[in-house]
C-alpha cells in the first residue's frame, strides 16, 4: 500500500502545478499538505520525497502532455 501512496504523490507532483509550486518552496510542507489528506507515508518515503529536484519534476512536467496537467489559473482564489 505505502508503494502506491509514493507513486500518488510522485504523480501528483508532475501533473499538479499548484502543488509543485509549493513543494518546490517547502517540499516538507507540501509533503505534510498530503499527509494531512490521509496519504500515509513512512520516514524514509518523506524523506526520500522531500530529496526530489523541483527543477527535474518540473522539466518532467513540461515533457507530459497537457492534457494531463492541473495548471495554476491567476485570481483561482489559491
Amino acid at each position: 500500500m505505502s508503494h502506491r501512496n509514493v507513486m500518488q504523490v510522485i504523480g501528483r507532483l508532475v501533473t499538479d502545478e499548484e502543488f509543485r509550486s509549493r513543494f518546490a518552496q517547502d517540499a516538507r510542507a507540501a509533503l505534510d499538505e498530503v499527509a494531512g489528506c490521509g496519504i500515509e507515508l513512512t520516514c524514509l518515503e518523506l524523506q526520500a520525497l522531500a530529496s526530489i529536484d523541483p527543477r527535474l519534476a518540473a522539466r518532467f512536467a513540461e515533457a507530459l502532455d497537457p492534457r494531463i496537467q492541473k495548471i495554476r489559473v491567476p485570481g483561482d482564489g489559491q
